[in-house]
């Protein structure tokens, strides 16, 4: 039963292209079960992008899915197929690059650990999460306020250009560093300020000078590549890792893929007063419609929304719902007859979201 003093949540749903509807329903079948088990009202507003809103309004993010943005508590983003959009100025807009930038969503917090009875590909168990800016960097569609980030002055000559701000860089930092003295007080700032050395050096300017401010949180830097092999070797040494916007994008898959598998791998994209929660893999359009989508990324990501709702509001019904989730998510991976395929199961998409739905209550007797 619904407590009324519980807060009252309306999100809006975008289901996006390929697999997204299919995990999008699999993920509100999760958020509703919680909402009935923890005693917190959740309604859903649903708007069209993508394929679907090309061809039915002329372009893949109407104005109106912004503004319902604006209005509801939360957005949870199934994954979009961008890269086969038209061009922007017949009406491909990336949804996703459009809700960061628009909604200055700053910060893309990316989890990235082991769970109990699925070993990690490589090295040990690790539990780190990957801090990204995300508003920036080399980013075409975030980098100008008018007009791509990249040119092509002549047919045998293309260019890119990188934006780093300071504004960006320290708020990216403070958020990383205000996470770490929740988890186990370390920061790692990844950049190639040897070769950047201009605009990387401007961010490890920034992180710095914000290390300052918590003298309590180890602070160490690693040049990109580096960091590469050095995920690979061991990254349970590990904890927050801060970067630019993307060689955050390439290490976080890379260590959810360490983990066990980019389908398990959360994502929430945050600011002062929104957040988007996004799977990290993408639409899959080769499985589409088929039931053989791991839901767990988005679901996962929805959790991850609640406990930013959670926190916002001092609202511990959204915070047990969200670690609830995360509980149940790894007692239905445990069992290797409870997985999907890219897991090793035998589960499709609709039935391992029961499976998550089902084990809440155990994950609330658990904790």
């Amino acid at each position: 039963m619904t407590d009324a003093t519980s807060p009252a949540l309306r999100l809006l749903v975008l289901e996006g292209d390929g697999i997204g509807p299919e995990i999008a329903a699999a993920t509100c079948k999760v958020l509703d079960a919680a909402s009935a088990l923890f005693g917190f009202a959740l309604s859903y507003e649903r708007a069209e992008i993508g394929f679907s809103a090309l061809k039915n309004q002329g372009t893949t993010f109407p104005e109106t899915v912004l503004e319902a943005a604006k209005r509801t508590d939360g957005v949870i983003l199934g994954p979009v197929s961008h890269n086969e959009y038209p061009p922007a100025e017949k009406g491909g807009l990336n949804p996703s690059g459009q809700l960061r930038k628009r909604l200055d969503l700053y910060a893309n917090i990316r989890p990235a650990r082991s769970r109990e009875g699925f070993a990690p590909r490589c090295g040990k168990p690790l539990d780190l999460v990957m801090v990204r800016e995300n508003t920036e960097g080399f980013y075409s569609d975030r980098s100008m306020h008018l007009g791509p980030g990249e040119i092509m002055p002549t047919p045998d000559l293309a260019m890119s250009f990188r934006k780093v701000t300071r504004q960006a860089s320290l708020r990216i930092a403070d958020s990383a560093f205000a996470l770490a003295r929740q988890r186990r007080r370390k920061v790692t700032a990844v950049h190639k300020a040897n070769v950047l050395r201009i605009s990387d050096g401007l961010f490890l300017e920034c992180v710095r000078s914000v290390a300052e401010r918590y003298p309590d949180v180890e602070y160490e830097e690693k040049i990109i590549d580096a960091m590469a092999a050095l995920l690979v070797r061991d990254a349970s040494v590990f904890d927050v890792i801060v970067t630019t916007n993307m060689f955050g994008d390439i290490l976080s898959d890379q260590a959810s893929e360490i983990s066990g598998s980019l389908g398990l791998a959360a994502s929430l994209n945050a600011g002062e007063d929104h957040a988007v929660a996004q799977a990290q893999h993408g639409s899959a359009p080769d499985i589409a419609g088929r039931d053989l989508a791991n839901p767990a990324s988005l679901i996962g990501s929805a959790a991850m929304l609640l406990a930013w709702l959670g926190e916002r509001r001092q609202a511990p019904a959204l915070l047990q719902a969200a670690q609830a989730i995360e509980q149940a998510i790894d007692l239905t991976i445990k069992a290797p007859e409870l997985r999907t395929r890219d897991l090793g199961g035998p589960l499709g998409t609709r039935a391992f979201a029961s499976c998550v739905a089902a084990n809440l209550a155990e994950a609330t007797k658990a904790a």
